[in-house]
């Protein structure tokens, strides 16, 4: 099997900690790299999250720290009231640990893999997306030696889905709307996995249940850390968890669980709306306007949930 080539993009994060185990045991998955960003936790917090999970878990690959602010604007309070405040459910964690954070700003780790390996690097970005407007930014040409990026994020009205932050926007694009807006108007080839999907695959409790009594370390420590992050979804009326940041994952892995619409992309950077994801869809006729001269990407509209699940279960348990 020839296996992707994965930089993993995050701000750990309950549900970048599940997808990074998902990455970790996937069989399809070669894990080259770890990206942080702000977001679930300042970039101090996130970074020290991704540090101890690569410890603990045996993932053997550099951890590079995205900066501590978006483009333009303050970083913002993180929401413990989702992830806790180590943004790890709150379970207890490590005075020390011995894995160090690589000398390179993760733009640059990006850049340096990529141009590595020309060709052969998915980029799978779950959080802010500081750190690729950067490395697109520093060296354009990246954009045509990546593989393809995956991105969680946005929301483009179907189910009824708009934002999670707003009406109009969703958590990791209004952390960095102009990031996001420079990302999805490069020429590398993306699929955006947003709201539409993410909170159509949810997990009850008596799935997360069996995960921790058959998938091992990981099973079990998934349990722990969903524990902070299942009372959230209680408490704003929502009966089991979404499933983000592994959706991006899955499509990665298998992209048939997903339908896709393509076209392109404009984020709004400023105003009421700012943070809003809109698609021009491929084939629709417009007058002249901002969607011009960008490049088609996809967007997920549909997901097989039942299959999704299924796989993320085998995964976990192959790993234990």
């Amino acid at each position: 099997m020839n296996k992707i080539k994965v930089i993993f993009d995050t701000d750990p994060g309950v549900d970048d900690a599940m997808a990074l185990l998902f990455l970790h045991h996937a069989p399809e998955i070669e894990l080259v790299g770890i990206t942080t960003t702000l977001g679930n936790g300042t970039i101090e917090t996130t970074t020290r999250n991704a540090l101890y999970l690569a410890e603990r878990f045996g993932i053997d690959v550099p951890v590079a720290q995205g900066p501590a602010t978006p483009l333009v604007g303050p970083a913002g309070e993180p929401p413990h009231y989702v992830h806790g405040h180590n943004a790890l459910g709150d379970i207890a964690l490590p005075d020390t640990i011995a894995k160090t954070v690589d000398p390179r700003p993760a733009h640059r780790l990006i850049i340096d893999l990529v141009r590595e390996s020309p060709g052969e690097i998915a980029i799978v970005a779950v959080g802010r997306m500081t750190n690729l407007a950067l490395a697109l930014r520093e060296d354009p040409e990246i954009a045509g030696l990546v593989r393809q990026v995956v991105i969680m994020g946005g929301a483009f009205g179907f189910h009824g889905n708009h934002g999670n932050v707003t009406p109009a926007a969703e958590a990791n694009i209004i952390g960095d709307p102009l990031a996001a807006d420079e990302v999805t108007g490069g020429s590398w080839p993306i699929t955006m996995v947003g709201l539409d999907v993410t909170q159509r695959t949810q997990l009850t409790t008596e799935y997360l249940e069996a995960l921790a009594r058959d998938g091992g370390e990981a099973g079990q420590f998934i349990w722990d850390i969903t524990r902070f992050y299942v009372a959230f979804h209680h408490a704003a009326g929502v009966p089991n968890m979404f499933v983000h940041d592994s959706s991006a994952v899955a499509y990665l892995i298998d992209p048939t669980l997903f339908t896709t619409r393509s076209g392109a992309i404009r984020v709004i950077t400023e105003g009421m709306a700012i943070g809003q994801t809109i698609q021009k869809p491929d084939g629709y006729a417009f007058p002249p306007g901002d969607w011009d001269n960008r490049p088609s990407h996809k967007i997920c509209t549909e997901v097989d949930a039942e299959r999704f699940k299924a796989l993320y279960r085998q995964t976990i348990l192959r790993g234990a």
